[in-house]
Formats: structure tokens, C-alpha cells, sequence
């Protein structure tokens, strides 16, 4: 035995031979389970964060009850009906043949669309137009932390049933963004439930801003536009119907801008919101070139094909947020940030046009709680 060892334990030091022993078995027990142990851990950590999701869930699901209850006034339980309502699904149509994509997509969506708003109104039949926006609107926040909380839940049994490292070890590594994703879905709730403005509307703020004292029509569906004079030229500013929760159809409205005016559009302006890098200020403006229109392409692509058609340069301006800001109640620091984003709006206008041309300024987002 090693000298120094010796002088610590002994051999006739019996508590010294027990702690070897028992650090021996440490050290065997570790070597051979360390990674069933490290894997029940995981486990358990995976199951706290999948409790706290189903608690949200059911949040979520009461208060879309509630909600449906106090605005629509039915006559009878909407409880089974907002349960089936959070089981939907939209099944994406065949790409094995990308021709023609685009417009199946639409068709898919817009199916999507119409049936979400007919269930609404069987459940809410007193709820007015914008009443049934917002209940929608509180729906699908619903219905994607359930679908949230089902995925988690089906990895987490499944790394439990089949005791796979690599499983569990997967589903733990992305659960902080899964929460987070969780947590801003579940603010979104309240801003539904009571018509407030979100951070996805920043884009739509702006617009608001820029048409207000000005008449408007509609442009295309669920769609406002108004013809506003800015720095001698004619600008086209158009955002979804407000203030019910609706992003509407900015794309056809675009396109269908462009084509009254035969391809005459000295440039676009798109405002939106963007998701922020961590270490970035939400709020925080910037400039770029592109069609700045989220979700599944749909509306993007129309644009697209209208600017090429005619060669009409586009602008972006985007609104930096991150997830929870985007679906939130918003936050002062992005409604400050309209100003700047027209500020940002008007300097293009004097750079990019010259006095007398006709430009489009699209306000994107969500237009929940900013009126027309």
C-alpha cells in the first residue's frame, strides 16, 4: 500500500476499509448503470417539465371555455365541442409533384380558415365579427399547447418504454425552448381573451399609424387599404381588418394593388416582425430587401410573382421580437418602436422614389386590438 494511503487508513482502521469498500462500489455500481442512472434522471426531469406543460394545457383549454361562455353565450356545454376543437388537424397536400404547390396550399388553408370560424360561431353564436377573430385567435393558442404537451408526452413514454439514452437525451436537450415556446402561448391566452394588441402586430400598428384620418376599402379578403400622400409621392398602405385577431391576406392584396395600377409601383415597403438573436434589444429596426411576410408561404409566394413579373423592388423593415414578445400582450418597448420603424419608412420613400410615383407600404401581422 502507498505510504500516504497507509497513514489515512491504516489496516487496522476498520473505518478506513469501509470507506474504501464503499467507494469501490460507487465507483463498479457507476462504471456499469452510470448511464441507466444518468437516464432516469433525464426522466425525471423530462416528467417535471411535461407536468408543468399539462397544467398549462388545461389552463388554456379552461379559459378558452370560459371565454366561449361569457362572449357567445350558447345554450348548451362547449366542452365537448372545444375538445374536438384541439384535436384538429390539417393534413399538407402532396409534394411529390411541386407544380401547382402553392395553390393547394391555399385551398388547404383557406378550408382550414372557414371550417376554424364555423366552429367558433356554433360555439359562440352571440359573439359578433370580432368577437369570433379573438375566439379563434384563443382556439389555436389552445390547440397548439395541447399539441405541444401530446409530443412531449409521446417521447417522454416512449424513451421511458423502450429505455432509450438517445431519445430522452434528445427531448431533454430542446425542452428550454419547448417551455419557453409553452410560456408564450399560454401568455397569448390572455391577450385573445381580451382583444389586446400582440407583439406580432407591430407591422400592423405601423400601417394604422400611417392611414389613420384616411378612408379605407376593402383590398382583398380581410384586408383594409387606404391612399395616403407621403413626401409628395402616393402610397398604397394596407393592413389586416382590425381590431379582430386576423392577419389576413397581404399578398393578394398586394397583388391585387399592382395589377390596378398595371405594374406602375415605384417600390414595396413590407413591415413585420422578426424574431430576435438573443442578445439583440426587441424593438430594435432594421432594413433589408425581400417580401417580409410570415407563415406557410402562401402570401409571400404572390408577391413574389408579382414583383417579377413587373420588376418592382421590394423593401423589408423589420421589428426584432422574440417568440414570447411575438405572441404576447405588446410590450412598450416594440409599440415605441413604430415611430421608428416610419421614420425608417420615410427615408426609403425620399431615397428610393422620386415625387409623383406610387409605392405599396405593407403593414404585416396581426391586427388584434388596432382598429382599421
Amino acid at each position: 500500500m502507498i505510504p500516504e494511503v497507509s497513514q489515512l487508513f491504516p489496516q487496522d482502521n476498520i473505518l478506513g476499509w469501509i470507506i474504501q469498500i464503499t467507494w469501490l462500489g460507487f465507483f463498479v455500481v457507476f462504471m456499469f448503470y452510470g448511464q441507466r442512472i444518468q437516464m432516469y434522471v433525464m426522466l425525471r426531469e423530462v416528467q417535471s417539465s411535461l407536468l408543468r406543460l399539462k397544467l398549462t394545457r388545461d389552463k388554456g383549454r379552461k379559459a378558452a371555455i370560459r371565454t366561449i361562455k361569457e362572449l357567445g353565450k350558447p345554450k348548451e356545454d362547449p366542452t365537448p365541442r372545444v375538445d374536438q376543437f384541439l384535436e384538429y388537424i390539417a393534413i399538407a397536400p402532396q409534394n411529390m409533384d411541386p407544380a401547382g404547390i402553392v395553390w393547394k396550399l391555399e385551398h388547404i388553408l383557406n378550408v382550414r380558415d372557414t371550417r376554424f370560424k364555423d366552429e367558433v360561431k356554433l360555439m359562440a353564436p352571440e359573439a359578433d365579427e370580432t368577437q369570433v377573430h379573438n375566439l379563434e385567435n384563443t382556439l389555436e393558442a389552445a390547440l397548439a399547447l395541447n399539441i405541444i404537451y401530446k409530443v412531449i408526452r409521446h417521447f417522454y413514454l416512449l424513451g421511458k418504454k423502450t429505455l432509450s439514452l438517445y431519445i430522452i437525451m434528445q427531448i431533454q436537450m430542446i425542452l428550454p425552448l419547448i417551455m419557453k415556446e409553452a410560456e408564450a402561448y399560454a401568455s397569448a391566452l390572455k391577450a385573445f381573451t381580451y382583444g389586446q394588441p400582440i407583439g406580432d402586430g407591430a407591422g400592423a400598428l405601423v400601417a394604422a399609424k400611417l392611414m389613420l384620418g384616411h378612408r379605407k376599402r376593402k383590398i382583398a379578403k380581410d384586408v383594409v387599404m387606404a391612399t395616403v400622400p407621403i413626401e409628395g409621392r402616393t402610397a398604397y398602405v394596407l393592413k389586416a381588418k382590425g381590431p379582430g385577431g386576423t392577419v389576413g391576406k397581404p399578398g393578394e392584396a398586394m397583388k391585387n394593388i399592382i395589377e390596378e395600377n398595371k405594374g406602375k409601383i415605384a417600390t414595396i415597403i413590407a413591415v413585420d416582425a422578426a424574431m430576435k438573436l438573443e442578445g439583440e434589444k426587441p424593438g430594435e429596426v432594421a432594413e433589408g430587401v425581400g417580401v417580409a411576410i410570415g407563415g406557410p408561404g402562401v402570401e409571400q409566394y404572390k408577391v413574389e410573382e408579382a414583383i417579377v413579373k413587373y420588376k418592382i423592388p421590394i423593401n423589408a423593415i423589420i421589428i426584432k421580437e422574440d417568440i414570447g414578445d411575438a405572441v404576447s400582450p405588446m410590450r412598450k418597448e416594440i409599440f415605441e418602436a413604430a415611430d421608428a420603424a416610419i421614420e425608417r419608412i420615410k427615408r426609403v420613400i425620399l431615397e428610393r422614389t422620386k415625387k409623383g410615383e406610387s409605392l405599396i407600404i405593407a403593414g404585416i401581422g396581426n391586427t388584434i386590438g388596432i382598429g382599421q
